[in-house]
C-alpha cells in the first residue's frame, strides 16, 4: 500500500489544519472506546443524523445553488459542480425528508420545551457557521457552530486554496476544445455501441472462440455504456446542455442500466459528491453487506449485480412521483426486452433461458472490478462526521485514492472512475479525458502544498481488504468518530 495513505504524526507547530483535524477526531474516538459519553453538544448534532435513511423518503431534489458574487466563488463553482451546498442539502435535511422546496419558510408550532431541530423551514449554516437570511439559528446548529467555526485566517486560507486550484484548472478548460471536454468521451461510446452489432453476430457462431469473443465484446460495451455513460451522465458531462444532458440520464441509466434516474442522481451526486466520506451520508455504506463474508462478498456476490439492480430500483420507485415511476417503468422494461429481443432474434438462442443466461454473464462480465473499485476508493481512508469535516479541499484529498491506469478498466468505467478519481471528486463537471487532462496540475499542487493525493494498486487494495475485512467491511463506523487507516 502507498505510503501516502499512512500518515505520520508530525509536531504541533507543523500540523497542517487538515492534520489537527484528524487528531481531533482520534482524540473523540479513543473517548468513545473507553466508554465515556459524548459531550452534550456532540450528542445534540448527531441525533438527526442517526434516524432515517435517506432512501426511505422522496427524492425531490434541491435546487441548485446560485452564482457566487466574487471571482473565488466563481472558482469554487467549478469544483463544487452539481454536488449541493450546505445551503441547499444539509445533511439532517435530507435524511430527515429527503426533499427540499423552494419559497418563503411557514411558521410550524413546535412544543414548548422542545428543541425545534433542523427542518425545511429554517435557515441552514453557510460555510462560515452563520445563517443564511439573517433569521435565527436552530439550537441543534448553535451548539455545534460554535465548535465548529474556524478561526478567520484558517478559514480563508482552505478557502483560498480551493479557489486557487480552481483557477488553473479553469484556466486549462478555457484553453480546451469541444472535443476535448466532451468529443472525445462522446465518441468513446458511439463506438460501444457500433460494435454491438458484432458482438451479437458472433453468439451465432457455433465455435468456442467466436462464441466468446461476443461474450466478451457484448460484456465490454454493456459495461462502457451502464457505468461509463451514466457516470458521466449523472454529473452531466456528455454535454454543455442541460436539456440534453437529462435525456442522456434517462437512456443510460433507466433504459441500459435498469435504474432509476432520479435515485442515481441523489445518492450518487447529491449525498456521495456532497458528503464524501461522512459517516452515514456519503461514506460508501451502501456498498456493505455485513451477513456475507470476504469471499462470498469479494467473488461471489458481484454475479447478482444485474439481477439486484433492477429489483433495487424496483423497491425504489415508491419514493418517487406516479408519472416518473411510469416512465422509469417503461424505460427498464425496454431496455431489457431489447436485449432478450436481440439475442433470440439476432443471435440465435432457441430458449428463453439460454438467452436469460447469455444476459446474465453479458451484464456481470466486468462486476466484480466495478465492486472492487467503488469500496477501494473511498473505505478504508479516512471519514469524518457531519458537524468534524473538514473543507472541501482536504475532504477530498484525504477521502479518495486513484487507482492506475488499466485499459479495459480505463474504456469501460472511464478514468474519473478509476485513475482519476481525486480530480472527479474535485471538479465532478468535467468529463474523463478533462480529468485525465487535469491530472498533472491537480496532482502537483495538493503534493506542493502537502495535502495528502493517495494512489494505490488494484492488487494492494485487493490484499487489504481481503485480510481487514471485517474491520472495513463489517463492523460499522460510529458516526462520531474518524475510521480509517491511520
Amino acid at each position: 500500500m502507498s505510503s501516502s495513505l499512512i500518515p505520520s504524526t508530525p509536531s504541533p507547530r507543523e500540523m497542517e489544519p487538515w492534520q489537527e483535524m484528524l487528531m481531533e477526531n482520534q482524540d473523540l474516538y479513543q473517548e468513545r472506546q473507553k466508554g465515556k459519553p459524548p459531550s452534550e453538544a456532540g450528542a445534540a448534532r448527531t441525533e438527526p443524523l442517526q434516524k432515517d435513511s435517506p432512501l426511505n423518503h422522496g427524492v425531490e431534489q434541491p435546487e441548485p445553488p446560485e452564482e457566487g458574487r466574487n471571482a473565488q466563488e466563481k472558482g469554487e463553482k467549478l469544483g463544487q459542480g452539481d454536488t449541493p451546498s450546505q445551503e441547499t442539502a444539509d445533511p439532517t435535511q435530507q435524511l430527515q425528508t429527503g426533499i427540499s422546496r423552494a419559497g418563503p419558510p411557514e411558521q410550524e408550532v413546535t412544543p414548548k420545551g422542545q428543541d425545534p431541530g433542523p427542518t425545511l423551514n429554517h435557515p441552514v449554516l453557510d460555510g462560515d457557521g452563520n445563517t443564511s437570511g439573517g433569521e435565527e439559528m436552530p439550537r441543534v446548529f448553535q451548539r455545534g457552530a460554535k465548535e465548529e467555526v474556524e478561526p478567520p485566517e484558517e478559514g480563508r486560507r482552505e478557502e483560498a486554496l480551493m479557489g486557487e486550484l480552481s483557477e488553473l484548472v479553469q484556466q486549462v478548460v478555457k484553453r480546451s476544445s469541444w472535443w476535448e471536454r466532451h468529443g472525445i468521451d462522446d465518441c468513446i461510446i458511439a463506438l460501444n455501441f457500433l460494435i454491438l452489432p458484432a458482438g451479437f453476430l458472433c453468439l451465432r457462431s457455433d465455435n468456442a472462440l467466436p462464441f466468446l469473443l461476443g461474450i466478451f465484446i457484448l460484456g465490454v460495451v454493456h459495461h462502457s455504456v451502464t457505468v461509463k455513460g451514466s457516470h458521466l451522465a449523472s454529473h452531466n458531462a456528455l454535454t454543455e446542455s442541460k436539456s440534453w444532458g437529462k435525456v442522456w440520464a434517462i437512456f443510460f441509466l433507466e433504459i441500459c442500466s435498469a435504474f432509476t434516474a432520479e435515485q442515481a442522481y441523489y445518492n450518487h451526486v447529491k449525498l456521495h459528491h456532497g458528503y464524501t466520506n461522512v459517516i452515514k451520508l456519503g461514506d460508501s455504506s451502501t456498498w456493505k453487506l455485513p451477513f456475507l463474508n470476504r469471499y462470498v462478498y469479494m467473488f461471489i456476490a458481484p454475479i447478482a449485480i444485474p439481477i439486484l439492480t433492477p429489483l433495487v430500483a424496483l423497491g425504489l420507485l415508491k419514493d418517487v412521483e406516479l408519472k416518473t415511476a411510469l416512465r422509469t417503468l417503461c424505460c427498464m422494461f425496454l431496455g431489457l426486452y431489447s436485449h432478450y429481443w436481440l439475442l433470440v432474434n439476432v443471435s440465435g438462442f432457441q430458449s428463453v433461458w439460454s438467452a436469460l443466461i447469455c444476459m446474465l454473464i453479458t451484464r456481470s462480465l466486468l462486476a466484480h472490478p466495478y465492486i472492487h473499485v467503488n469500496i477501494f476508493q473511498h473505505i478504508g481512508l479516512p471519514m469524518f462526521s457531519a458537524d468534524k469535516k473538514p473543507k472541501r479541499i482536504h475532504l477530498m484529498s484525504l477521502g479518495v485514492l486513484n487507482l492506475p491506469r488499466n485499459a479495459l478498466l480505463d474504456w469501460s468505467f472511464g478514468h474519473s472512475i478509476i485513475n482519476c478519481h481525486v480530480e472527479h471528486h474535485l471538479f465532478p463537471n468535467l468529463s474523463d479525458n478533462m480529468c485525465l487532462k487535469i491530472k498533472p496540475i491537480v496532482s502537483q499542487y495538493l503534493k506542493k502544498k502537502k495535502l495528502p493525493y493517495n494512489e494505490d494498486s488494484y492488487m494492494s487494495r485487493l490484499r487489504l481488504f481481503l485480510h481487514r475485512y471485517e474491520e472495513l467491511m463489517v463492523n460499522a463506523p460510529p458516526i462520531t468518530e474518524l475510521v480509517g487507516i491511520q
